[in-house]
């Protein structure tokens, strides 16, 4: 009997004690449900400052001029005085093919042209015979003592003859053509240099034979100008609408660490480069040049390089840290139906996009303001219209300006920076 009692007593404190933690939970949830969130922020005060918009492109240091010579005569190389790093002067010898088959299309040329003049000659001495012969005849006609079966056989004698004088006067004239293309022929074996500068890539060795063509033939060497360099970059479809020609630029040539090279945009390209076309990695870039003012003898061609184009500067503006400006829904859409069944959730017959807003400090609550903005650099942008100045703007931290603030949220600042 003793034993029911006690064991009924400890279920009822069982009981009892998971009733009272039960009630205890109730409250703590319902007390906590109506506790206001109050997030932590960093500020900053809204300030003028000169902001320099900047473009940013990689690519390759490259002279500004320079020429790709190919061979335009097949045969050996028989000289070669030249090594890649050589300067060179315009007209200079830089190699020779050997010519022996091409002397010998030149000689070849000049003896059928003096057989074709040798017989022009001739013939032109049998022109002047005929021609006589025939004027005679038309004289003894005129009187009479000539028939006109003779005045006919001379004359067509005189126009045979005078047929084969000109086209004895065309041969010539196809032999002088086809000797002056051996001289030509015969001359491409000499390669000269069309500029003056440095031998930047030499690509044959000496007794190595090459292929002569006016478009496809063996490249021989490069001759370029180092003392007037450039940077040759890719620029985003999205930044080169920014850039303008005699833009200043500030370039970073991985060989020189962190040296920086001052630049002058020289050239923008009308033609798109497309990578990866038709895939998730399509990326279309133009060419932009950049003229390098200050130079170092050390620099070379295909030098990779960084550059930081300034587009765009302008002084004393109203400024926030860029990190400040995110998009909102300045008009909160009905969830229960979309723009086009619900009218409220578009403006005007528009549709009801996010809108560049900053979050400025207001009596320890945060105030959603809709702003435009304009240029911007790495860390601050340009605010046009929705401040006035000295306000104190929420900077940080990301997570809670791109998604946890609203308009009207309690805020508490952890830490201020100053102008």
């Amino acid at each position: 009997m003793a034993n029911g009692k006690k064991k009924s007593k400890k279920k009822l404190f069982i009981f009892g004690g998971l009733g009272l933690l039960i009630v205890v939970l109730i409250l703590l949830v319902a007390f906590s449900g109506n506790k206001e969130e109050i997030i932590s922020v960093q500020t900053e005060k809204v300030s003028r400052r000169t902001i320099t918009q900047v473009v940013t492109a990689t690519g390759k240091i490259n002279p500004e001029y320079q020429v790709k010579i190919i061979a335009e005569a097949t045969g050996e190389i028989v000289y070669l005085p030249i090594r890649e790093g050589d300067m060179v002067k315009k007209g200079q010898l830089l190699l020779r093919i050997k010519p022996d088959i091409y002397e010998a299309q030149k000689n070849s040329a000049e003896a059928r042209l003096a057989q074709a003049k040798s017989s022009l000659n001739a013939t032109k001495a049998l022109l002047e015979k005929v021609e006589s012969e025939y004027k005679r005849v038309q004289g003894l006609a005129q009187k009479g003592l000539a028939s006109d079966a003779d005045l006919e056989t001379a004359k067509s004698t005189y126009l045979q003859t005078l047929g084969n004088y000109e086209s004895q006067k065309s041969i010539v004239s196809q032999a002088e053509a086809a000797l002056k293309e051996a001289i030509e022929t015969l001359n491409k074996t000499y390669v000269y240099s069309p500029i003056d500068g440095t031998i930047s890539k030499l690509s044959v060795e000496l007794g190595e034979r090459v292929i002569g063509s006016a478009f496809t033939g063996t490249e021989l060497l490069t001759v370029a100008d180092l003392s007037n360099m450039e940077a040759t970059v890719d620029v985003d479809e999205n930044d080169v609408v920014l850039v303008s020609i005699g833009d200043t630029a500030r370039i970073h040539i991985d060989a020189f660490g962190d040296k920086v090279f001052k630049g002058i945009v020289s050239q923008i390209g009308n033609s798109a480069k497309t990578t990866g076309l038709g895939t998730q990695e399509e990326v279309v870039n133009f060419e932009v040049k950049i003229k390098l003012i200050d130079l170092d003898d050390k620099i070379r061609p295909g030098m990779s390089c960084d550059a930081e184009i300034e587009t765009e500067t302008k002084q004393n503006v109203l400024a926030v840290p860029i990190q400040s400006v995110t998009a909102r829904l300045t008009e909160k859409p009905n969830p229960s139906q979309n723009d086009e069944d619900n009218p409220d959730n578009s403006k005007n017959g528009k549709r009801n996009k996010p809108k560049e807003v900053v979050f400025v400090v207001e009596n320890g609550k945060a105030k959603m303001v809709e702003v435009k903005t304009g240029i911007s650099d790495d860390n601050y942008i340009e605010i046009i219209e929705g401040l006035k100045g000295d306000e104190e703007v929420i900077s940080g931290p990301y997570r809670a300006i791109s998604r946890e603030l609203e308009n009207g949220k309690k805020i508490m600042v952890s830490s201020a920076k100053s102008k």
